[in-house]
């Protein structure tokens, strides 16, 4: 008799540096893992190479290998993976890592099998699919009739924070069969951290999509935002994010975590420059879904690179709190 225990899958759904935090925690316990990254991002070197090549974007993906990179050799890979080159003609302003998994794709054919082969490479403690491998543009609506083209719009701050109606790709994409089975077949579906209509929805505006997530049997995690980005959420509180979840998914979450830690006041400071504030915990206790308050919020240990088009957050959450959060739920 087989006396092995199964590993609980765990699913990851988003994009950015939110994805990666969980990640990171999360491979360091006995668990089958899977991230599924949103390929909609056109800003920075991502933007770049993409326009060059035509591959699909990488930059997030590229976070989820550096994060997922073997724990033993996880220092060097993390930092070779997102070294950022500061001159060089050509070469300012982008990452390593963003590179090495261009080539692959060009040497594979397609992302999938890049990825497939840097696994092997970078050791990976889990799976990373992206949510699906046709090249697409995310579509931005606004409540005044408007609309933009292109993920990187959302992280400027020139339109004076409009509110967003929707978001969809352009063209329609279908789910990546793999990624599509990995949430059908999980324990724990988890949505989010990471910026709402830039990293988390545009995985749930491709086809099929929707509709996986309503038939897994999963439980169904959603992870609130830290603060809030004038861009995109401006003036959102918890409750509003989660409703939003609720519009792309069909479904609440069967659990919303939250921060209800106390954030330091200088990074208030330079949060308020941006016009950004902490998401107020406005969520019902006896509501659909159940709420897990915790004192999540850490200050980003990461060095700024010049070189760097885009503003990097300065608070995350804490991966050993977080994951401990969800390995009790």
């Amino acid at each position: 008799m087989d006396t092995k225990t199964k590993k609980r899958k765990i699913v990851v759904i988003g994009g950015g540096t939110g994805t990666s935090t969980i990640l990171s925690g999360l491979k360091t316990k006995d668990l089958d893992l899977t991230a599924i990254i949103s390929v909609a991002d056109s800003g920075g070197s991502t933007g770049r190479l993409r326009d060059q090549f035509g591959f699909l974007p990488v930059g997030d993906l590229r976070q989820s290998l550096a994060a997922l990179a073997h724990e033993n050799d996880q220092a060097w890979i993390r930092k070779l993976l997102l070294y950022r080159f500061d001159h060089g003609d050509g070469l300012k302003g982008h990452n390593l890592g963003n590179l090495v998994l261009t080539a692959l794709q060009d040497i594979c054919g397609g992302t999938p099998e890049a990825l497939g082969v840097a696994g092997h490479i970078f050791r990976l403690e889990g799976n990373i699919f992206p949510v699906t491998t046709k090249n697409v543009d995310l579509v931005i609506e606004y409540e005044d009739g408007t609309f933009l083209i292109g993920e990187d719009n959302l992280n400027s701050d020139k339109l004076g924070g409009k509110k967003i109606k929707r978001v969809k790709l352009s063209p329609t994409a279908q789910i990546y069969p793999k990624a599509s089975k990995a949430i059908k077949e999980a324990d724990l579906v988890v949505i989010g951290p990471g910026d709402l209509y830039a990293s988390i929805l545009p995985n749930f505006v491709t086809d099929g999509a929707k509709k996986v997530l309503s038939e897994t049997k999963a439980r169904v995690v959603y992870i609130v935002n830290l603060m809030t980005r004038y861009a995109q959420t401006r003036n959102y509180t918890a409750s509003m994010h989660v409703e939003e979840i609720k519009k792309y998914t069909g479904r609440y979450p069967d659990f919303v975590i939250i921060n209800n830690g106390k954030i330091p006041k200088n990074i208030l400071e330079s949060y308020a420059q941006e016009k950004g504030c902490p998401v107020i915990d406005d969520l019902p206790r006896d509501g659909p879904y159940k709420v897990i308050a915790k004192k999540l919020a850490t200050v980003a240990q990461t060095t700024p690179n010049k070189a760097d088009a885009i503003k990097r957050s300065l608070l995350v959450h804490d991966k050993e709190a977080l994951t401990e959060v969800l390995l009790n739920i």
